[in-house]
């Protein structure tokens, strides 16, 4: 009986010490990986800096503000297309020659678009070159299969 009085009595202050313990461990662990980690807010804010000190920023390939990869003709397509219209409609699409002079045309006869000159067929060159047709799709056309009738 005293022994089970010792044990309960010595039991409750270590049971409370080790749950103080892994509170106050988990507390500060969460609290150095927080003050560690790199959020997207402060990522975002970094690159907001950086653009807005120099807006023309290239990094690893891309123009920082538009997104647009760098090469020759960004220039002109920053110049004709961003005006209107965000820099992402343009790279989600992908034409061949014939169809972006083809939408070109499009929006200068519904889109005021202005003549572009001599620049249309830099842009439609970058275009092409940096944003091509892609020919594979989700998966491989099937090829050589025996179809068979369903039987109901």
């Amino acid at each position: 009986m005293k022994n089970q009085q010792f044990k309960k009595r010595n039991t409750r202050p270590y049971s409370s010490i080790m749950l103080l313990s892994a509170i106050v461990i988990t507390a500060l662990l969460g609290i150095v990986t927080y003050l560690m980690m790199e959020t997207p807010e402060e990522t975002e804010s970094t690159v907001s800096t950086e653009i807005a000190t120099d807006p023309e920023r290239i990094e690893d390939g891309i123009h920082l503000r538009t997104g647009l990869k760098a090469g020759e003709g960004m220039d002109a397509v920053i110049r004709h297309c961003t005006p209107c219209h965000s820099a992402k409609l343009v790279i989600q699409n992908r034409m061949d020659a014939a169809g972006w002079e083809s939408t070109i045309h499009w929006m200068q006869e519904t889109q005021n678009l202005w003549d572009l000159g001599d620049d249309q067929e830099v842009v439609i060159q970058y275009l092409t070159r940096e944003y091509p047709v892609s020919t594979k799709g989700r998966r491989q056309v099937l090829k050589d299969i025996e179809w068979y009738s369903l039987e109901q």
